[in-house]
């Protein structure tokens, strides 16, 4: 896997220098505050990266601490991501989790899976992610990036994210996991996408499940090379 992710960070630098997830991005600015991840990693389901640095940023503007968001008003919490896809549903998530965070945890985003899953809403790769970017400890948060990629590299063969988890666990040296999802991350957004990927760019092809199903493919279809016309 060292080799796979080393690969992937140089075709990523030799095309364009990738910019930062909105994760790692949120965890410079804020020097890691967990529960800032927190909030950061329930509002970016289902969102473009680029718009959920915006409402996060946006957000944190306004209410700095657990209880600040604990106490806000719902409405006010809408107006504020209303840019971001299900705000509805996420201003509602985001205020109960701040809730619990207080009530249950003492104002502290706990550093144990177990707990993490305990709070609304979050699950295996929620909770993950808060262990990788806020706590920097071992972990493999699952997303369609990391688990699109791990199947077409052949790295596991799976159907679901929470299998992939666990296949990736077993598969990957445990000192790895936490470059997984960023790495994966971004090589799914700029060269491994999920229709269309860039092959052509992509330095691991000689590797690649999905490559070789598909150039196969492609092969057959075209059917056998045309022999020159004799004039």
């Amino acid at each position: 896997m060292g080799a796979i992710l080393k690969k992937m960070e140089v075709a990523l630098n030799r095309e364009k220098p990738p910019r930062l997830t909105a994760l790692r991005g949120l965890q410079t600015e804020e020097q890691g505050d967990p529960f800032k991840i927190l909030i950061g990693t329930i509002l970016s389901a289902r969102s473009r990266d680029e718009n959920t640095t915006k409402v996060v940023n946006r957000l944190f503007a306004i209410y700095k601490t657990p209880q600040e968001l604990a106490s806000a008003d719902m409405d006010d919490i809408k107006k504020v991501i209303h840019s971001i896809g299900f705000y509805n549903v996420k201003a509602a998530r985001i205020k109960e989790v701040a809730q619990q965070i207080v009530g249950k945890f003492g104002g502290t985003v706990p550093s144990d899976i177990e707990k993490l899953l305990e709070l609304p809403g979050v699950g295996r790769k929620t909770a993950n992610c808060v262990l990788v970017y806020a706590f920097d400890m071992p972990a493999i948060p699952v997303d369609i990036h990391v688990h699109r990629i791990s199947n077409r590299l052949g790295i596991v063969d799976t159907k679901t994210p929470a299998q992939t988890e666990e296949a990736l666990g077993k598969a990957v040296d445990k000192s790895l996991w936490t470059r997984v999802n960023d790495t994966f991350v971004m090589y799914g957004q700029n060269i491994c996408l999920p229709i269309k990927p860039n092959c052509g760019i992509c330095d691991l092809k000689g590797d690649c499940r999905y490559y070789s199903t598909f150039s196969s493919s492609s092969r057959a279809k075209a059917g056998p090379p045309r022999r020159p016309s004799r004039r």
